[in-house]
């Protein structure tokens, strides 16, 4: 993930961070508490701020590559990385947003007692969640939090949302809305997450149609990643309702974030998916660089990150939007 920020603001938090997550990896833990008078590292730059994993060609993730085996190049132009860490401790801020419309029916009771044990195995001591369902509507069922009570609260609560018109057009000719998916996700990434620091996921449950939202996908898949957040799609689909769906838009919203989509079927379950979006969380790494192109025009500057061994596949956020709306 990656944001550009003001000097002395997110740039310096993210700095300090980083070197702070990458110092308690690889020195010994001092035998007195640091003082006052301990250096603060800070920076007068703008950073671009990155996570990414890597996978062999098998799908297992690597852990344990160094600066050197990674490059970033932005729109085409070779960039000096100046923060890097592995195995991040960085906060981590969770939006789950969940689809209860009609065709979800038969399938929220199911996701409320996965979310709730992804929820126990994911958040540290410093992270934060919070939960959204949707359906004719947005609700914020619980606010952020690192309370396991409250989120388990919140998910309680969550019930089916059916709108006028349902599914089908009405006589009145309006757009229906049944499934506010765009919508959602531009709410969460727009009025929760853009102004946390650190890394910030999305994760979508739904069986990937949309209808009735005011943002179109662009609109909303661009105000993630003007959050620096990151889309994991969850395509749960309910065989029995008779409607299959479709991940197609998950699949563009995840990719261009740097995400992926997984489906819940016989053989993954909801709680396996969970699980594997909870390792690959914690199998990332930090990367952050002062761009070589310091203008604020709100451009989209693609990003890719590379690594020394062709066999090896980063997965990462395709770019950024290098303007004031970004901060």
């Amino acid at each position: 993930m990656m944001n550009i920020v003001k000097p002395m603001r997110k740039a310096a938090l993210f700095a300090t961070l980083v070197a702070a997550a990458a110092a308690q990896q690889t020195a010994p833990k001092p035998a007195q508490p640091p003082q006052e008078t301990d250096p603060v590292i800070k920076v007068d730059v703008e950073i671009v701020n990155l996570f990414c994993s890597v996978r062999d060609k098998r799908g297992a993730f690597l852990k344990d590559l160094d600066k050197d085996a990674f490059s970033v190049l932005e729109d085409g132009k070779k960039q000096d990385i100046k923060y890097f860490t592995r195995e991040t401790n960085l906060p981590l801020t969770i939006g789950l947003l969940v689809d209860v419309s009609k065709s979800q029916e038969n399938l929220i009771e199911v996701e409320r007692r996965a979310a709730a044990q992804f929820f126990k195995q994911v958040l540290r001591e410093k992270d934060m969640a919070f939960v959204i369902s949707f359906g004719a509507e947005a609700e914020l069922l619980q606010d952020s939090t690192n309370s396991l009570r409250l989120l388990q609260k919140g998910l309680d609560s969550m019930r089916l949302n059916v709108g006028l018109g349902g599914l089908h057009p009405n006589p009145t000719g309006a757009k229906p809305r049944g499934t506010i998916m765009y919508d959602t996700v531009y709410l969460a990434a727009n009025e929760k997450l853009k102004g946390e620091v650190g890394r910030k996921v999305i994760v979508l449950i739904t069986d990937g149609m949309d209808y009735g939202s005011r943002v179109t996908l662009r609109e909303a898949m661009a105000e993630a990643q003007k959050a620096d957040a990151v889309i994991y799609g969850v395509y749960y689909a309910d065989s029995r309702f008779g409607y299959f769906g479709s991940d197609g838009d998950m699949k563009k919203m995840a990719e261009e974030t740097g995400g992926r989509v997984f489906h819940v079927s016989g053989r993954n379950s909801l709680d396996e998916i969970f699980r594997q979006i909870s390792d690959e969380m914690r199998s990332q790494y930090a990367i952050g660089y002062s761009p070589a192109n310091p203008a604020r025009d709100g451009a989209f500057r693609k990003v890719e990150i590379r690594v020394q061994n062709k066999d090896q596949k980063v997965q990462a956020r395709k770019g950024y939007y290098a303007g004031a709306d970004s901060k």
